[in-house]
This record gives structure tokens, C-alpha cells and sequence, in this order.
């Protein structure tokens, strides 16, 4: 598991040039940043190489920002390779809530799922190391 950075980002030019440069100037690195909308806002999900430093950078920034545990799988770099991954989970009865990918330096793909509930989370995981799959820490991404 590790730990995502989720920014409340009002709709309007410049925020998030605001928000990167903030990371930025704290010598955050973002390993991974989707953007979901609504109306009057945007979810910035964020992968970095510190949480904690990105934490506190964003609060004296001034930016509304919670942190959270997701799944982080490295995941065969080919087609099927997410099939795969979802056939290992099969039949769990998972909530999955949201999800994205991007690959790593090395060129590993990695598929990050927030799955519903601790306990969920922690059975997904057994059962994905059971198939050979790697769920990664934040110091596999640092």
C-alpha cells in the first residue's frame, strides 16, 4: 500500500500551476497525478516521493489536501496485463472505488486501486501476492 495525496482544486486558471509549483519548490517528485472533475472543483490525485513533505508543503500553500492509502500493483507491461490482475481479484466482492495507472522509470506498469474498506484492502493484497503479483510500498516507488 502507499500513500496518495488528494488536492481539492478549485476550477479556475492557474491552480494547478500553483499546486505543482508548490510541490516543486518543496522537492516533492509526483510519480502520479490524475485529475477527476466536478462543477466547481477538481480531485487531484497525487503519487509522490514523500507524502508527509507534500503534506505540509500543500498546508502552508494553503491548499485543502488529505491523505490515504491505496493499492499500488506492478502489473505485466502488455496487453492483458490488467486483465490479469483483475482475474486474481475475481470473486472477492470488492468495492473498487477508483483506479489509474503509470508506469515507473524502469518502464514497470503500475495499476493503483483505492479499494473500500481496511479490510478489503488487506485481503486484496493477500490475494494478489497468492497470484504473483507485487503490491508495492512507498519505498518501492521512492
Amino acid at each position: 500500500m502507499v500513500d496518495q495525496i488528494t488536492v481539492f482544486l478549485e476550477n479556475s486558471e492557474g491552480r494547478l500551476l500553483a499546486l505543482c509549483r508548490c510541490l516543486g519548490r518543496a522537492g516533492v517528485d509526483m510519480r502520479a497525478l490524475t485529475i477527476a472533475e466536478t462543477s466547481d472543483y477538481g480531485l487531484v490525485r497525487i503519487i509522490c516521493n514523500d507524502a508527509d513533505a507534500a503534506m505540509e508543503a500543500l498546508g502552508e500553500g494553503g491548499f485543502s489536501a488529505t491523505k490515504t492509502k491505496v493499492a499500488a500493483i506492478a502489473v505485466p507491461n502488455r496487453p492483458g496485463g490488467l486483465s490479469e490482475l483483475l482475474e486474481a481479484l475475481d470473486g472477492l466482492g470488492l468495492n473498487i472505488e477508483y483506479g489509474y495507472c503509470f508506469s515507473t522509470e524502469a518502464g514497470q506498469a503500475v495499476d493503483v486501486f483505492k479499494i473500500h474498506g481496511g479490510a478489503q484492502a488487506a485481503e486484496a493484497a493477500f490475494a494478489l501476492e497468492a497470484a504473483g503479483f507485487k503490491v508495492l510500498s512507498s519505498e518501492d516507488l521512492a
